[in-house]
């Protein structure tokens, strides 16, 4: 009797371990369908970003550069991923934590990302929480 309880408890937990829970299909589509969360706030006061250009290079991949302040070294101005909408990419500007032992050379970060080659990007919009922050035509270059 003890026996026969072992081996059923012992099966019964093998069982439960090769359970996979699987999502519907509708539960998927409507994750995938939910815009990305865009953040809430800016960091950065108006005079604390500065020199906003976007270039294309030979291969039609997008170059943004500019310049953000953060006074304090513990934090660094990044860049985020970009989103492309029809005709116009956008991108974000925020703080993180430094990572690194050293600040900004009087805590202005040179800041640059990559936006990959669509040839339907005729903009970019450079944007700081809610607001766009600079308005940026592609210059061949």
């Amino acid at each position: 009797m003890r026996r026969s309880i072992i081996l059923l408890t012992a099966a019964a937990g093998v069982a439960g371990c090769n359970q996979t829970v699987e999502q519907p299909a509708n539960n998927v589509t409507a994750n995938a369908a939910a815009p990305a969360n865009k953040a809430g706030f800016c960091f950065f006061k108006p005079e604390e970003t500065k020199g906003w250009k976007a270039s294309l290079d030979a291969k039609g991949n997008i170059t943004v550069t500019g310049k953000a302040h953060v006074k304090d070294s513990r934090y660094v101005a990044q860049l985020g991923e970009p989103e492309i909408e029809g005709s116009k990419a956008s991108i974000a500007v925020t703080i993180a934590q430094n990572s690194g032992t050293y600040g900004a050379v009087e805590d202005w970060w040179d800041l640059k990302a990559s936006i990959p080659a669509n040839p339907a990007i005729q903009a970019v919009s450079v944007t700081c929480g809610p607001k766009s922050i600079a308005e940026l035509a592609l210059k061949k270059g």
